[in-house]
């Protein structure tokens, strides 16, 4: 099984999983954070994809 990388908002602490996508902003499951639209923004804080962090998948730290 291949674990999509999360990330994480610095601003909010918010999780982009891939397995969820954003429902708030019609994203399928499955999308990775790579694939996400540019404008793409922070469902809970509007904070754009910049301030997104990579979670490591071992220990779930940012």
């Amino acid at each position: 099984m291949n674990i999509l990388p999360r990330y994480e908002c610095r601003i909010c602490w918010q999780v982009y999983d891939p397995a969820t996508g954003d429902p708030v902003a019609q994203i399928p499951p499955g999308t990775e954070f790579a694939d996400l639209p540019q404008d793409w923004l922070c469902p809970q804080c509007d904070a754009p994809k910049a301030q997104f962090i990579l979670i490591d998948p071992e220990t779930g730290d940012a």
